[in-house]
């Protein structure tokens, strides 16, 4: 059921209950689902945001190397609390993006925010960036902590996930906004699965010198 859904019912048993500690138990699972709600709601919003296309954009050049490395740095305390072994790998010459540093790394964000939640536990995460000539190629792959039962253009659909069936803290819509914000940026946004694998591509035009 929809968070609304069980507020709904839940208010409907609040109104008839007179024992204390169950009215205490309901209050808590109303105050759970209600953030949940919250979390759909701004998900939802920032979805057909970015898909509209109506967010101010400033592209500039960016060092994507100092970009990545600077936001994992901010997310250290994530990472060590995750037990996921983060790798980069990246030329030893620096690479330089056109995009809004902003709404970049918002997109990166929704993708690291994803392997938080569904990356086994203990694995590692790879994130690679590579020139290929005319663009700049973000590639960050992870092992499932779930088995990934449906197609790579599924999971790109809105309010879906690796595996339907579960439970989950995420609205389902990080891919989604994080492709929005790519496109809005002239870059391309490409998901690859392979067995639990799964693979996020962004490639960036490289700004000129």
């Amino acid at each position: 059921r929809t968070p609304l859904t069980a507020i709904i019912t839940y208010v409907g048993l609040l109104k008839k209950e007179k024992d204390s500690s169950r009215i205490q138990e309901y209050i808590e699972v109303l105050d759970q689902r209600s953030q949940r709600l919250k979390v759909l709601t701004d998900d939802l919003f920032e979805a057909a945001k970015a898909s509209s296309g109506n967010i101010p954009t400033n592209l500039e050049k960016i060092n994507i190397v100092s970009l990545i490395t600077q936001g994992l740095g901010e997310l250290n305390d994530k990472i060590e609390a995750s037990q996921l072994e983060f790798k980069i790998n990246y030329p030893k010459d620096s690479l330089y993006i056109t995009a809004d540093g902003r709404l970049f790394w918002r997109a990166v964000e929704n993708l690291l925010s994803n392997i938080f939640k569904y990356a086994l536990q203990g694995s590692r995460v790879y994130i690679d960036i590579e020139d290929l000539g005319t663009e700049i190629l973000l590639s960050i792959k992870n092992i499932s902590a779930y088995e990934l039962n449906i197609s790579a253009d599924e999971l790109m659909e809105r309010f879906k996930r690796g595996d339907e069936s579960r439970s989950s803290q995420g609205s389902g819509l990080g891919l989604s906004i994080a492709k929005s914000l790519i496109d809005i940026q002239k870059g391309r946004f490409n998901i690859q699965v392979d067995g639990d694998l799964f693979k996020a591509m962004i490639y960036m035009p490289k700004h000129n010198q």
